[in-house]
């Protein structure tokens, strides 16, 4: 089978990346194409993840519309000579469109149901739409759900373990904490917000533990002390091995979850499995204010018991999901977006 991927953000990489392994492994054609956004290219690269890159991104409503219409424009070049029988994409706006144009069975793998006008658009035109059982937005099309979260694709101890070599390759005590900052570009951000005032937040804690900032933007010069250069394929690892996780992030709140660190998301966008996480599995905290984030830091951190509490609770949770990776090879070499 000949199969394009489309990878539009840094999380789809590590999405897609045991899946194209492996299918390649099993003799399929992967074409994969992708923008040029954050450390997407990186991560390629450090991957070896062959790619085409069909566009740059664009900030604001119109530049993400020109784009959009720049990368379909590519997207069609290419797979008119590919000639693909599948298009795959997390959230689907250029492979959603294109299937329809193309006549090629589009899917969609999404868990985010703020993207409203991106779902709104994509949903409808794709062949099948996947989320994890815990979305709680409308899907106006041909909806399958699975038992799990989208970071088991990578993260499913099938698929990942955990090195904890990395501590000592960066120089890292046993106690660190990962602060998380993005952006706030997205189009589902708007009015949207995390930390008020990161300055203080970290402050109140550095007491307690190194702090490790990770951030879409560039730093201000008084945090770049907190900054760690890390290859960016160790991030996870890092994730597992450390204290706490707090951040603006829901998609790195989920991956610390996963691996067992107690997670705390601040911010006033909402997700599904972030709900499902918190009050189903007890493995996130989420606040949309400032002072109570850090009130709970500070709990977890001087609570020594913390992180082997969070580590059983990301266990048992675990054994009750898909491992994501099987599910959609499943998926794709069985046609089961058919009606």
């Amino acid at each position: 089978m000949k199969i394009i991927i489309d990878i539009l953000h840094p999380a789809h990489v590590h999405f897609f990346k045991y899946f194209i392994e492996e299918m390649k492994k099993r003799k399929h054609q992967i074409l994969v194409t992708t923008r040029n956004k954050d450390i997407t290219l990186d991560l390629l690269d450090e991957y070896n993840i062959p790619y085409k890159k069909i566009s740059n991104v664009q900030k604001g409503f119109f530049g993400r519309f020109i784009e959009l219409f720049k990368r379909n424009r590519e997207f069609y070049k290419l797979a008119k000579k590919f000639k693909p029988d599948l298009l795959i994409s997390e959230q689907g706006p250029t492979t959603a469109i294109m299937g329809k144009i193309l006549r090629v069975p589009s899917l969609i793998f999404w868990d985010t149901e703020v993207s409203n006008l991106t779902n709104m658009v994509c949903y409808p035109l794709a062949n099948a739409v996947y989320t994890p059982i815990s979305y709680t937005g409308k899907v106006n099309g041909h909806h399958i759900t699975y038992n799990g979260y989208q970071k088991l694709a990578y993260l499913h101890p099938n698929q990942f373990k955990a090195n904890k070599e990395v501590l000592k390759k960066y120089n890292l005590p046993e106690n660190y904490t990962i602060i998380r900052l993005v952006s706030w570009t997205g189009n589902h951000d708007k009015k949207d917000y995390g930390f008020k005032n990161i300055k203080e937040f970290i402050e109140q804690i550095k007491k307690h533990t190194k702090i490790i900032i990770s951030s879409e933007e560039k730093l201000p010069k008084s945090l770049n002390q907190y900054k760690l250069n890390i290859e960016y394929k160790d991030m996870h690892d890092l994730l597992a091995f450390a204290s706490l996780f707090v951040g603006e992030s829901a998609t790195m709140a989920n991956e610390a979850a996963l691996l067992g660190t107690p997670a705390i998301y601040l911010s006033t966008s909402e997700r599904g499995y972030i709900n499902e996480l918190q009050n189903k599995y007890k493995v996130v905290r989420w606040y949309k204010s400032q002072d109570k984030a850090l009130a709970q830091t500070i709990e977890i951190l001087d609570d020594p018991n913390a992180k082997k509490i969070w580590n059983e609770r990301a266990n048992k949770m675990i054994k009750e999901m898909v491992d994501l990776t099987e599910f959609m090879i499943d998926v794709v070499e069985n046609k089961r977006w058919k009606r």
